[in-house]
């Protein structure tokens, strides 16, 4: 399959890219800097500003799926609003492209800790990472309302983190993982990474939003 990514120098991104190429598939990289990216059999890198529709939809030329691990960083100023004009942009850019297939890798924030309270609601949400995830939510909430495209809206266990490559994980739908002791799962980048092309491969969750964790 040839794959688009957003976000390929990014902490998620970098492990989707990998993943991509080990499993032997093409990918097209969309990157503002290409010179950040290094040479590799199977890898494309095509300039692009994924704030700009139209960037996006001219990079996305030839591709069958595009997987948006799209981050504006949490260091950046008003995090709400770049991550939404980013998102609200890449959203138009796929669409005015004819492409179907859009996997995006949002965050844990959305998930029900219980009926009708969202991990991010919750008074003990660490202050640090709340616009971003709001963002993350707001993200989830535009492509639900999108009827054109066969989307797939990944949500990471609460704990990400680098680590091994197990290449297993457990799959949920709105509430977390949990671990044995009934707490929020872990999962590494790298198994984030599989359960991606994992989705890509196999179509289990179209216009539907999923979880992992070990």
């Amino acid at each position: 399959m040839k794959v688009a990514l957003i976000g390929p120098t990014g902490y998620v991104g970098r492990a989707v890219l990998d993943e991509l190429l080990a499993r032997g598939h093409e990918v097209l990289a969309l990157a503002r800097d290409p010179a950040k990216l290094a040479t590799r059999p199977g890898l494309t890198v095509r300039q692009a500003d994924v704030r700009d529709p139209a960037q996006v939809a001219a990079a996305l030329a030839g591709a069958e799926a595009l997987v948006s691990a799209y981050n504006p960083g949490w260091g950046v100023a008003e995090l709400y609003d770049e991550f939404l004009a980013g998102t609200r942009a890449i959203y138009e850019g796929v669409k005015a492209a004819g492409l179907k297939r859009l996997l995006v890798v949002g965050g844990a924030g959305s998930l029900y800790a219980a009926p009708g309270l969202q991990l991010v609601d919750s008074p003990d949400f660490p202050a640090e990472w709340k616009q971003g995830a709001l963002a993350a939510r707001e993200a989830l909430n535009l492509i639900q309302r999108e009827s054109s495209l066969d989307w797939t809206f990944l949500s990471p266990a609460v704990n990400l983190e680098p680590g091994e490559r197990r290449g297993q994980y457990r799959v949920a739908l709105e509430q977390p993982v949990l671990d044995a002791q009934g707490q929020p799962a872990r999962i590494s980048t790298a198994d984030l990474a599989v359960a991606i092309v994992d989705e890509l491969e196999q179509r289990q969750h179209i216009r539907r939003r999923f979880t992992v964790g070990y």
